[in-house]
C-alpha cells in the first residue's frame, strides 16, 4: 500500500473526525507496526485508526508495539476515512513505586499439551495480603525476572501494573525471594534422649531433629523407622522439623541387583580399625562384569549370614547402587563352596561356648542340626512332692525373675527300674490347664543337657488331683483394685480377700464377674484369703429359677466396692411402686398372707446387668428376683438403674449431668461415652450409667443415651408497644427525631464548655 502526504486534507480547510476541531490531540496504544504504518487502538473511545510512519515525529526504530502515543486525527482523501496523523510517543510517567510481598498460587504451567490458544500467553497467579483481606495478580513468563521457573508457594516480591485501556492490574517485575519448602524423607538412623538424627534420601547426609518436632506418638519411635520431614536453618545449621511417620518400606536408598556376579576377595575390611580409617566400606572385592574388570567396595554389613572372608576367597554377590549418588558396592556376599576346596581348611562343626578358643569362618547350618538338649521318648509317672510358688513378676526385672524362678522351682517323685528318683519342674514346662498341687499324680517326659548332663521334667499333664488337698472353691470377680481384688462366693452372700500373686494366668484377661476357681487360707491375724486364683469356664452365677415379674425399687444400701465403710457385702433393694403386672402379684400375695410392697432383697455383683455399673444409695432400680441354688435365698438380679437428668454444660470433649454421686453433685461424661454419635447440649435429658475409677476413686457416666432434648432458646419478641412505635415513626426529615439544644453546657467553674487538664475546648470548635 503507498501513501501520499499530500493526499490528507491539512490546507487550512482540514475535515476532523468526530467533529473534533484542530490542535485537539487524542492518546491512544499503538496496536500494529508494520514496515511502514500501522495502526493505533484510541485511549478515550472506541475506534482502531490508521497511520502511516511518515507522520511519526521521533526515531521510528524505538517505536513499539504497547507504547502510548498522541495524535491528531485527520480522514484519507481517497476514502475519507479517519486517520491518524502528527504522531508523539508519550513518555511513561515514572512513579514511586513500592515492592510487594507475596506467594504464588498457581504456577504457569510448563506443559501446555496444545490447551491454549493460538498465540495466548501462558499466565500464573500471585497473592498478597493487604489489611487482612487477600488479592490475587495475574503474571506471564515476561513479568519473571531471572528466567527462572516458579512453583507454587515460592515467596515472591513483584510491582503493581495497572492497564490504561482494560484496568485490569497483574504483577509485573517478579522476584524471587524463597522457594517453597518442600517435604524431604529418611529414615531414623539414631535416637537419644531428647533428639535423634536422620538418613536423608535426597543427599548422603544426616540431620539433627528434637523430638519436639516429632508429630505423634513418640514412645513408638525407633531406628529403623521412615520418617517425612521439612529442613529449617536454626543458628545457622540445618534441622529437620515437623517430623512424622511414613509406612514402613517407603524411603528406599538403594537398588538392589537381581543378577548375582562372582567375584574374588582382593581386600578384607581389618579386624581393628586404625585411628585413621573414615571409609565406611573398606573391603574390596574384584570381579569382571561383562567384558571389564571392576572393583567394587563392600562393609560389615554386605557379608550374608556374617561370613568370614579371607584374601582370595571365592564369592557371590549383588550390586547395590546408592539412589543419591550412585555409588556401586557389592552386598549379599556369600562364600561359594569350591573356596575350602582351593584352600584346603578343615571345618569343624560343634557348639559355641564361652571358652577362650573362638570360631572363625562360621558356616550356618540347616535350623535343628545341633540341639543342646536331649528328650526321652518314654513317658513316667510321678508325684508332686514340692509346688512350684507362684510369683508375680508383672514389675520384676528379668534377671531377678528368673533366678527367683529357678530358686523356687518344683519337685516330681517316680519311680524308674524299682529306683526311686525326684526330678525337677518349672511353670513353663506344664501342659493342660491349671497348676499341679502337692501330692497330684502327674506323666511327664525328662529333657537331658548335654554338656552339664542337669535333668528336668518336660510336658508336665496333671492325671488326678490329690483328695487330701485344699478344697477348690468357685466364686466370681466382684472388685480389681492395682495389685488386689475381691471374690464373690458362690453363695452371693460374702467377699474374699486376693492378691495379684496369687492369680495363676493372664491377669490382663481377666474382668469383673469372671469365674474363678480358688482356694481359701488364713494369713496373718487369722484373715482369711483366697490362693491358687484360677480362671475356669463361666458358670451361671444365678439359679435359673428367676421370675418373670419386673419389680420396682430403690437402692438402700449399696455394695461395699462402693460404699468401703460398711461391713455387710451385699447390696439391698427395697421393693417400691409396682406396675400391673406387680398390682396383681400383690393382690395375689396379699390373699396368700405374703406381702410384696416395702420387701428387701439383697443382690451382689452377679446380680448387676452391668457388672461394671455403680449403683448409688437411693437409686431407683428394675430388677427380678431369683432362687440361690445352694442356700435357697431370694435375691435381685438383672437390676437396672433408672437414672434420668439433665445435661447441665458440655465442653470440648467432657460435659456434666446433674446427678448427685458422693459428695458431688456435677457428674462427668466424656463425649466418646454418648451413644450414636450425637452431639448433646444443655439441658438434654439422659440416661447413662455410673462407672467407679478404682484408682482415683471418683465416679463418672458411661453409656450416655439421649431421651429427649432440652428446650432450644428462642428471641423473645418486641413488646407491643415498641411494635407499634416503630410503625409509627417515619423517615422525613421534617418529621425526624432533633437534638435541641436547651442551654449552653457549663464547666464547674461555671466558664462555658468543658474545663480539659491544661486546654479549655469550646463547643463546636475543633482543635
Amino acid at each position: 500500500m503507498s501513501f501520499d502526504p499530500g493526499m490528507l486534507h491539512n490546507n487550512g480547510h482540514t475535515a476532523y473526525a468526530n467533529g473534533t476541531g484542530p490542535g485537539i490531540r487524542e492518546t491512544g496504544v499503538v496496536e500494529k507496526l508494520l514496515t511502514s504504518y500501522g495502526f493505533i487502538q484510541c485511549s478515550e473511545r472506541q475506534a482502531r485508526l490508521f497511520f502511516h510512519c511518515s507522520q511519526y515525529n521521533g526515531n521510528l526504530q524505538e517505536l513499539k508495539i504497547g507504547d502510548d502515543v498522541e495524535f491528531e486525527v485527520s480522514s484519507d482523501r481517497r476514502t475519507g476515512k479517519p486517520i491518524a496523523v502528527k504522531l508523539l510517543k508519550i513518555k511513561p510517567e515514572v512513579l514511586p513505586e513500592e515492592r510487594i510481598s507475596g506467594q504464588v498460587v498457581s504456577a504457569i504451567p510448563v506443559h501446555l499439551d496444545g490447551k491454549s490458544a493460538p498465540g495466548q500467553v501462558p499466565t500464573g497467579s500471585v497473592c498478597y495480603e493487604r489489611n487482612g483481606e487477600v488479592f490475587y495478580l495475574t503474571y506471564t513468563p515476561d513479568d519473571v525476572e531471572g528466567n527462572i521457573h516458579l512453583d507454587t508457594g515460592d515467596k515472591v516480591s513483584f510491582y503493581m501494573e495497572t492497564n490504561k485501556h482494560t484496568g485490569a492490574v497483574s504483577a509485573r517485575n517478579i522476584q524471587l525471594v524463597k522457594k517453597k519448602q518442600m517435604r524431604c524423607q529418611g529414615v531414623v538412623c539414631a535416637t537419644k534422649e531428647a533428639f535423634g538424627f536422620i538418613e536423608r534420601a535426597d543427599v548422603v547426609k544426616e540431620i539433627f531433629f528434637h523430638y519436639s518436632e516429632f508429630k505423634g506418638d513418640l514412645e513408638a519411635l525407633q531406628a529403623g523407622d521412615d520418617v517425612e520431614f521439612t529442613i529449617k536453618d536454626r543458628n545457622g545449621k540445618e534441622v529437620a522439623t515437623e517430623v512424622r511417620l511414613l509406612p514402613q518400606g517407603t524411603v528406599i536408598f538403594e537398588d538392589i541387583s537381581i543378577e548375582q556376579f562372582e567375584g574374588t576377595v582382593v581386600k578384607v575390611i581389618p579386624k581393628v580399625p586404625t585411628k585413621n580409617q573414615n571409609d565406611p566400606l573398606p573391603g574390596r572385592i574384584s570381579s569382571r562384569i561383562g567384558f571389564n574388570d571392576k572393583e567394587l567396595p563392600f562393609g560389615e554389613k554386605d557379608t550374608k549370614s556374617k561370613v568370614t572372608l579371607l584374601e582370595g576367597d571365592h564369592i557371590q554377590f549383588n550390586i547395590s547402587t546408592d539412589r543419591r549418588d550412585k555409588l556401586e558396592r557389592a552386598t549379599n556376599i556369600d562364600i561359594l563352596p569350591d573356596t575350602f576346596d582351593f584352600t584346603k581348611e578343615t571345618r569343624e562343626m560343634d557348639m559355641l561356648s564361652a571358652q577362650r578358643n573362638h570360631a572363625v569362618r562360621i558356616k550356618k547350618l540347616p535350623k535343628g542340626t545341633v540341639s543342646f538338649h536331649t528328650q526321652s521318648e518314654q513317658r513316667f509317672m510321678g508325684v508332686v512332692e514340692k509346688e512350684v510358688v507362684a510369683t508375680n513378676t508383672k514389675n520384676a526385672s528379668p534377671t531377678k525373675a528368673k533366678e527367683k524362678e529357678k530358686a523356687e522351682e518344683g519337685v516330681i517323685a517316680y519311680e524308674d527300674c524299682g529306683v526311686k528318683l525326684t526330678v525337677p519342674y518349672h511353670n513353663k514346662d506344664l501342659e493342660g490347664g491349671g497348676y499341679p498341687l502337692v501330692g497330684d499324680k502327674v506323666e511327664f517326659s525328662i529333657n537331658e543337657v548335654k554338656r552339664t548332663g542337669l535333668q528336668s521334667a518336660v510336658s508336665v499333664r496333671v492325671l488326678n488331683r490329690n483328695a487330701s488337698n485344699a478344697k477348690r472353691l468357685l466364686g466370681f470377680v466382684a472388685t480389681l483394685k492395682d495389685n488386689f481384688g475381691f471374690i464373690e462366693t458362690a453363695n452371693h452372700d460374702q467377699e474374699i480377700f486376693f492378691h495379684y500373686s496369687e492369680m495363676c494366668g493372664d491377669l490382663e484377661n481377666l474382668e469383673l464377674g469372671d469365674t474363678v476357681e480358688y482356694t481359701l487360707s488364713k494369713g496373718k491375724g487369722n484373715k482369711v484369703s483366697a490362693e491358687k486364683v484360677t480362671k475356669v469356664a463361666a458358670v451361671n452365677g444365678i439359679s435359673e429359677d428367676v421370675g418373670a415379674t419386673v419389680m420396682m425399687g430403690k437402692v438402700i444400701r449399696p455394695l461395699r466396692s462402693v460404699d468401703p465403710s460398711q461391713t455387710e457385702y451385699q447390696g439391698l433393694i427395697e421393693v417400691t411402686e409396682e406396675g400391673w403386672c406387680q398390682v396383681i402379684t400383690r393382690l395375689v400375695d396379699h390373699l396368700q398372707h405374703r406381702t410384696t410392697k416395702g420387701q428387701n432383697y439383697p443382690f451382689g455383683i452377679m446380680g448387676m446387668s452391668n457388672k461394671a455399673d455403680c449403683l448409688q444409695k437411693g437409686e431407683l432400680v428394675k430388677f427380678h428376683v431369683c432362687t440361690v441354688a445352694q442356700t435357697g435365698q431370694k435375691m435381685a438380679c438383672n437390676v437396672v438403674p433408672q437414672r434420668k437428668a439433665l445435661v447441665e454444660c458440655v465442653k470440648d470433649q467432657f460435659g456434666f449431668i446433674t446427678y448427685e454421686v458422693g459428695e458431688s453433685k456435677k457428674l462427668f461424661f466424656h463425649v466418646k461415652e454418648v451413644q450414636d454419635g450425637l452431639e448433646l447440649q444443655t439441658g438434654d435429658e439422659v440416661e447413662f450409667s455410673v462407672v467407679l475409677n478404682q484408682r482415683t476413686g471418683k465416679c463418672s457416666a458411661c453409656n450416655v443415651r439421649r431421651v429427649s432434648e432440652g428446650p432450644k432458646l428462642v428471641a423473645t419478641p418486641r413488646p407491643d408497644r415498641l411494635v407499634n412505635r416503630l410503625k409509627s415513626i417515619t423517615l422525613d426529615d421534617a418529621s425526624a427525631p432533633r437534638l435541641v439544644i436547651v442551654r449552653q453546657p457549663r464547666g464547674p467553674d461555671n466558664s462555658k464548655g468543658f474545663n480539659v487538664e491544661r486546654k479549655t475546648r469550646q463547643p463546636g470548635v475543633i482543635d
